[in-house]
């Protein structure tokens, strides 16, 4: 490459991160805002280990390793150990890592905002969602409504709630019990569903198959059903919350289910959580979630690459 050459893609470097400003101002704000909402409402910040010795082994999430162990794909085990411990409602923003993801909308190492309460389930959780996300669009001059891609989304209480039942009656060309016989579940969420979710106001996705909520309680009155929601504004999922399984002998039976189907598509078999394991014996009924700090920034922002919210992609580095 000539110098001139390497001035020019100097420059256009430099151009490229100097478009970000705004957006990065944005972000700035926004995490201030979130710190300020749990603070609030007494919840307790914490920082725990991104290096770990294990995770939840789940079937479709690929853990970078670094030397003997692996960096975090989730605060999730670690922030239940605390529940577990005795403290009642905690929050935190971190750093997390996931093999092979990028795209518009993924990143291998991203920012993930975590938030754990006792003594609350799922849908009580969903009413703290509806809470956060109009105090940030207020608190950044949006008022009660979010413009993403050319729509405008009203984000005042109450959202619409709908079951996976009910989005499959509703959108898919399939019903959800073919779906799941013919394991193209997420497939269909992805091509069929996904798309009309969030359009006019944000909308949770709840009551998933049992099968589809690997850390999640099952409903006490139908076993068939995980107490678990997702989060679409725009059509774009934004989070991912339940009601908390407690129970150490089922959780242990979901991760040797999710350990064999690994190790029999030849992925890497990680090492059972066991300290997590034991604390579950000790934790209280909870719920909690995980929201994508990056993909918020991108609704706040307009920004229809994730690209465009964080000060520099893997390729930049």
């Amino acid at each position: 490459m000539s110098l001139g050459s390497k001035t020019n893609s100097c420059q256009d470097e430099q151009m490229r991160l100097a478009g970000r400003k705004r957006n990065l101002w944005l972000r700035a704000r926004m995490i201030q805002s979130i710190r300020a909402f749990f603070i609030e409402r007494e919840y307790l910040e914490v920082e725990t280990p991104q290096l770990i010795s294990a995770l939840a082994p789940e079937v479709h999430i690929e853990a970078i390793r670094a030397g003997g162990r692996y960096l975090q794909t989730s605060p999730e085990l670690c922030m239940k150990r605390l529940l577990a411990s005795g403290f009642p409602k905690i929050f935190q923003i971190s750093r997390c890592f996931r093999e092979g993801e990028r795209g518009d909308l993924h990143l291998p190492e991203f920012s993930l905002l975590e938030w754990y309460r006792t003594g609350i389930d799922y849908k009580a959780l969903m009413n703290e969602c509806e809470a956060l996300i109009l105090f940030l669009s207020r608190r950044l001059g949006r008022g009660g409504t979010i413009e993403y891609r050319g729509r405008e989304i009203d984000v005042k209480r109450p959202w619409e709630r709908v079951s996976v039942e009910a989005a499959f009656d509703r959108y898919a060309s399939i019903s959800l019990e073919r779906a799941l016989e013919e394991g193209c579940f997420d497939q269909v969420m992805v091509e069929e569903i996904e798309p009309n979710l969030g359009m006019i106001r944000p909308t949770f996705l709840y009551d998933y198959p049992a099968a589809m909520g690997a850390l999640a309680r099952r409903q006490p009155g139908n076993r068939a059903l995980a107490e678990r929601f997702e989060i679409y504004i725009a059509g774009l999922e934004l989070a991912n919350g339940f009601s908390e399984l407690n129970d150490p002998v089922e959780q242990r039976a979901r991760f040797e289910r999710e350990l064999q189907i690994r190790d029999a598509e030849g992925k890497e078999t990680y090492p059972m959580p066991e300290r997590f394991l034991r604390s579950l014996e000790h934790m209280p009924d909870a719920a909690g979630i995980a929201l994508g700090v990056d993909r918020l920034a991108m609704l706040l922002s307009g920004a229809l690459k994730i690209d465009e919210v964080v000060p520099f992609t893997p390729e930049e580095v």
